[in-house]
């Protein structure tokens, strides 16, 4: 397989626009990284330049140390799978795999072996003389990846590949994939508007927005210490929620909301004494209490109450300001009541309200 580095790489469209802009990313050899951000946020430009489907304005895109700016896309051995498959209706699941090797002239016996070892893999054997049409669309996509193990390429690229299934096969085909990954134990770019997909996929994930890579890292270490506002409410589902306080005397402070921030975070919001800043937490660290403490509580109007089962989404109301809690199904919560809600102060993430860069991390 192959290491992948994109090396102070930028994407500049007519005009001026900047797609991409200084990206630092490196893609070691068999590891899973996921490229994740709204919509425009330049992770599919990103993507379509490693595979040579966008000229690179500036920077370098090595590939196990051979710089490949210049590299038609053929001469790279990246296979890519898109969003709509890209199969070819008039040929039948076997033909569809093996149109890449026939073109290369790959001996036929070979093509026969790698595209029956790589239906076995994705258990669509039984497919292979249907054609595109008589296939689901979960059958589909692994047609289109079974496409591209056949050609045993150094890079795997994919480009939104579950967005046009359904919720439950979403579920399925990650499992799917995350298993092939193990299996083939390949290096392998993936790009999403998803954060579950990329929490639950990613060995490593790239957070994007405007074209800015706003910050790298391990699934949990997105989640459990984000670099910024935008990181902290993209990753993790419900989002984070943020409160605008102010820092007074060692204590957080609001409309009727009182704050005791943990000894070690109190010693470094010394510094923005005075300060609004945002405090951020998470749907799951604010929890329903009915003690009347009001030490770390905070009363909030609930406005929806959504039934998941195992737990309760309460959309609340603190002020002017939206809200989220996370908490257990063991209370009739009523829409329109006034409850307090418990802060877990230990899991608290406190933002500079200006900047919106992480206080504890900087």
């Amino acid at each position: 397989m192959a290491k992948v580095e994109l090396i102070n790489i930028c994407k500049t469209y007519d005009g001026g626009v900047k797609a991409v802009e200084n990206a630092n990313i490196t893609v070691e050899d068999r590891e899973f990284v996921v490229l994740v951000g709204p919509s425009g946020c330049g992770k599919s430009t990103t993507l379509r330049m490693v595979a040579g489907l966008e000229d690179i304005t500036s920077g370098d895109l090595l590939i196990d140390g051979e710089k490949m700016n210049e590299v038609p896309p053929k001469d790279r051995n990246i296979a890519m799978v898109f969003q709509n498959y890209a199969l070819y209706p008039h040929m039948s699941v076997y033909e569809n795999m093996a149109f890449g090797l026939k073109i290369k002239k790959v001996p036929k016996a070979e093509i026969d072996q790698r595209v029956h070892e790589a239906a076995k893999i994705l258990d669509i054997e039984q497919y292979l003389d249907r054609k595109p049409r008589a296939l689901s669309g979960g059958q589909r996509q692994r047609v289109a990846v079974g496409r591209a193990i056949v050609r045993n390429p150094k890079v795997f690229l994919f480009d939104e590949p579950l967005s046009n299934l359904d919720a439950k096969l979403r579920v399925q085909m990650r499992a799917e994939l995350s298993d092939l990954h193990l299996r083939l134990n390949a290096t392998m770019i993936y790009v999403t508007h998803d954060q579950v997909e990329a929490m639950t996929m990613a060995d490593k994930i790239v957070v994007m927005k405007d074209g800015i890579i706003q910050q790298i890292g391990s699934p949990l270490i997105l989640y459990n210490n984000p670099a910024n506002k935008f990181v902290a409410g993209f990753i993790g589902s419900p989002p984070m929620n943020f409160l605008t306080l102010r820092f007074d005397s060692d204590v957080l402070k609001g409309e009727n909301i009182e704050l005791q921030p943990i000894a070690a975070h109190a010693k470094i919001l010394k510094n923005f004494s005075g300060r609004e800043i945002l405090l951020g937490i998470r749907p799951e660290d604010l929890g329903f209490t009915e003690s009347p403490e009001p030490k770390n509580n905070i009363p909030a109007k609930i406005t929806v109450v959504e039934p998941l089962g195992a737990d309760i989404h309460l959309w609340l109301n603190v002020g002017n300001q939206p809200m989220v809690a996370r908490t257990m199904p063991d209370h009739a919560f009523k829409v329109g009541e006034t409850a307090n809600f418990k802060v877990n102060m230990e899991k608290a993430h406190f933002f500079d309200r200006e900047t919106e860069l992480s206080i504890l991390s900087g």
